[in-house]
């Protein structure tokens, strides 16, 4: 049957992980301290997602603010937040789980993995959501570096000849944890962007690391 948890390598504090995490907290680190000041916070809030959240709209006849702001929003939603809270729970998961792709595919594959996912986590928000209130986070990318993590698990669990179960319900964990958080949130979970980046995540591992081979 093989052991319950198997751990996979990874890399601490790698530099890579480091700097998107940070660039991904100054945004709503500068808009607490205006919004806690006299400086107007509120209304610079309302141009940062105006300039950078993802608007479906955009993608059925809105008009965008400035060029290319219809591809941009791709990747510049990931960098906004709509609070510390939401800001810190996915800060927390990308430096868990950045070190492990870090591990399996370096430092630049984390980048473009990261990447990656941030744009099919707008791709299946823009797909499965009607919604058009503005979508921030970066929850996106969080759950496609949880797909690869995922995908590694599976391979290392074959090749070790190990129970799925576990990774099995662990997926099914994060369907649950899903549908709980929406429902506590009166539906405010972009459900949508978490199974795009998901799905990138997977199909990245897959196709960039089809064996066990590791390179760092």
């Amino acid at each position: 049957m093989g052991p319950q948890h198997i751990p996979l390598p990874t890399r601490a504090n790698a530099p890579a992980v480091i700097w998107v995490v940070g660039l991904t907290c100054l945004p709503e680190i500068l808009l607490t301290l205006f919004e806690s000041s006299l400086f107007g916070g509120g209304e610079l809030r309302r141009q940062m997602l105006l300039h950078g959240a993802f608007w479906n709209g955009l993608l059925s006849g809105w008009q965008p603010i400035y060029p290319f702001q219809r591809e941009t929003m791709f990747l510049t939603y990931a960098f906004l937040h709509g609070g510390l809270l939401h800001l810190i729970g996915n800060m927390i998961a990308v430096l868990a789980l950045g070190g492990i792709a870090v591990a399996r595919v370096g430092q630049k594959g984390f980048l473009l993995l990261y990447a990656l996912s941030a744009i099919g986590g707008g791709a299946g928000f823009a797909l499965l959501s009607g919604s058009e209130a503005p979508m921030v986070g970066a929850s996106g990318a969080v759950f496609g570096l949880i797909g690869a993590w995922k995908f590694w698990e599976w391979q290392l669990r074959q090749h070790l000849r190990s129970s799925m179960r576990p990774l099995w319900r662990s997926l099914l964990g994060l369907v649950l944890l899903n549908l709980i958080l929406w429902l506590a949130l009166s539906g405010l979970v972009a459900w949508e962007a978490h199974l795009g980046g998901f799905v990138a995540g997977v199909l990245f591992a897959a196709i960039v690391t089809p064996t066990l081979r590791y390179r760092v």
